[in-house]
């Protein structure tokens, strides 16, 4: 059983978003490797943390196929996963980290697994929210996606749901840490709640999407530029797209952020990251910053299970201790 959710769950990471059709076979096949994969989850944490996974609203769909029938409006449901250490002490107050999952069309799986047993033994609770749009939970869920919109929204909910429902947390000790998408989203919840967050950490942020569906192809772009999403490529709606990049927000940053990127990157080009560090700066703002050069595992490189990869992440969990104190 163990082999057959390791297996499922490669699977699901080798998947591109861009060449997952929409069609309601496939969306099953994503719901039955979901379920698997949430197995999975419990046999790799269930040793060291209480894992849950819950159900809680986030905002209305961004956009309604009937904006006047009965539920239009409603709070979309989403689901997310909980973490809480077995050996924390809950007569004291803790701190969260909100651990948001990258791609487009992508969701939680438990290749993060090793990552989040690392947070665990470092003390923290963690929610880990499947937003809007990620896949696994059928087709309408799928097409509900609003990125750099009101998926930062769901990732907001799911860290005020956390701090509601477990009156051990403090909230005023709460961290957000992503990579890729969801360096981007931390960045995004980190520029407009800055009240509500401690610290963050980006890996490898999408920075800036009108630069990036630049030398992206035609397969990316239309991923935005559906119907159901945001409805016109990057050319026809240029302001749309810088609203919904972290490049043009930098000037609300007040939480203290770590950022790392890798100049052999084959995702998110580390020029792209580059222009966020410059956008930063030329507002004055404090950040600490590291280019690592030609990383082994490109996008993933401080993700994998090399000597490298665990000495950034110690670095990661070493900024993140300074301000969360677990």
């Amino acid at each position: 059983m163990r082999f057959l959710a390791f297996l499922l769950g490669s699977t699901l990471l080798a998947q591109t978003p861009a060449a997952r059709p929409s069609d309601t076979t496939d969306h099953r096949h994503d719901q039955l490797m979901k379920a698997i994969d949430d197995v999975a989850w419990r046999q790799k944490l269930s040793d060291i943390a209480e894992v849950d996974k819950v159900e809680i609203p986030g905002p209305p769909l961004a956009k309604e196929t009937n904006p006047t029938g009965q539920g239009a409006g409603n709070p979309l449901l989403f689901h997310a996963y909980t973490f809480i250490p077995k050996k924390l002490d809950r007569t004291k107050k803790q701190p969260l980290l909100v651990f948001v999952h990258g791609g487009v069309h992508a969701n939680f799986t438990s290749a993060s697994a090793h990552i989040i047993r690392e947070l665990v033994n470092e003390g923290y609770s963690i929610i880990s929210p499947d937003y809007r749009g990620s896949t696994g939970y059928g087709a309408a869920f799928w097409r509900a996606i609003d990125y750099g919109g009101r998926e930062n929204d769901d990732v907001f909910a799911a860290r005020n749901w956390m701090v509601e429902t477990y009156s051990f947390l403090d909230p005023q000790r709460v961290g957000l840490i992503g990579w890729s998408h969801g360096g981007m989203i931390t960045l995004m919840n980190l520029f407009q709640h800055p009240e509500s967050y401690a610290v963050g950490y980006a890996g490898v942020p999408v920075s800036d999407l009108v630069a990036r569906l630049g030398y992206k192809g035609p397969a990316y772009e239309a991923l935005f530029a559906a119907d159901y999403h945001i409805g016109k490529a990057v050319r026809d709606n240029v302001p749309e797209y810088l609203k919904r990049s972290p490049m043009t927000h930098v000037a609300k940053l007040r939480t203290p952020l770590l950022i790392h990127t890798n100049t052999n990157d084959e995702d998110v080009n580390y020029l792209e990251v580059q222009r966020l560090a410059t956008a930063l700066k030329a507002e004055g703002k404090t950040f600490e910053y590291k280019v690592y050069e030609n990383a082994p595992g490109g996008h993933v490189f401080n993700r994998i299970d090399t000597k490298l990869a665990r000495e950034s992440r110690a670095e990661i969990y070493a900024f993140l201790r300074k301000y969360l104190k677990p």
